[in-house]
C-alpha cells in the first residue's frame, strides 16, 4: 500500500472508532498493514499512514536495518487502543517513521504502558508493554489522533538524518 507522507493532511486527522473489530474490510486492512510495513522494514504502521481513517495499526517488532536490536515479536493487529496507565519512567530514545523518510529522532516516551484494545478476533485484550514495544504501541497511537513523532522530540538537536542515525547506531 501506498505509505502517506509528511505534509500529507491525513497524518493529521483523529482516526475514527472502528464499529466492528472482526468486519472483514478491517480484517483485509490490517492484513494489508503487516505486508506494507513488512516490505518498508518497519516494525508498526497505523492505518491513517496508508489514508485509511480508522483506528487500527500494527506493532510488528523484528530487528531489521532501521531496527537491528529491535525484539521479535508476531505481527499484532491493534483496534481502538487506549492506554489505561503508565510508568513515571521516562525514556528518550530513537524512532523513525515510514511517513517521515529519512529522518530520526530522540524521542522521551513512557518505559511501561498498561493498554486495552481490540484483537482481529473482536476480543479485548489488556497487555502491560515494555521498552521498545511500548515505544511502538505509543508512537502509533499517537498516528491515530494526528501525532508525529518530531512533534514529540524536546528540540531540534534532537533530530538526525537517517545516515547519521546509521553511524550512531553501527559503532
Amino acid at each position: 500500500m501506498h505509505i502517506a507522507q509528511i505534509g500529507n493532511p491525513v497524518l493529521r486527522n483523529i482516526a475514527q472508532t472502528v464499529n466492528k473489530a472482526n468486519d472483514s474490510e478491517i480484517v483485509k486492512l490490517a492484513n494489508n498493514l503487516i505486508t506494507t510495513a513488512e516490505a518498508a522494514n518497519g516494525v508498526g504502521i497505523a492505518a491513517p499512514q496508508v489514508a485509511q481513517s480508522y483506528r487500527l495499526f500494527i506493532m510488528a517488532s523484528r530487528p531489521s536495518i532501521r531496527y537491528p536490536h529491535a525484539p521479535k515479536m508476531s505481527p499484532t493487529a491493534v483496534i481502538n487502543p487506549v492506554i489505561l496507565g503508565h510508568s513515571d519512567e521516562i525514556i528518550k530514545d530513537w524512532e523513525g517513521c515510514l511517513s517521515v523518510p529519512n529522518v530520526r529522532g530522540l524521542v522521551p516516551r513512557y518505559k511501561t504502558v498498561e493498554v486495552e484494545y481490540t484483537d482481529i478476533n473482536g476480543e479485548r485484550k489488556q497487555r502491560v508493554l515494555t521498552d521498545f514495544v511500548a515505544r511502538i504501541f505509543q508512537h502509533e497511537l499517537d498516528h491515530l489522533d494526528g501525532i508525529l513523532f518530531i512533534d514529540r522530540v524536546q528540540t531540534i538537536k534532537d533530530l538526525y538524518t537517517e545516515e547519521e542515525y546509521q553511524k550512531i547506531i553501527l559503532d
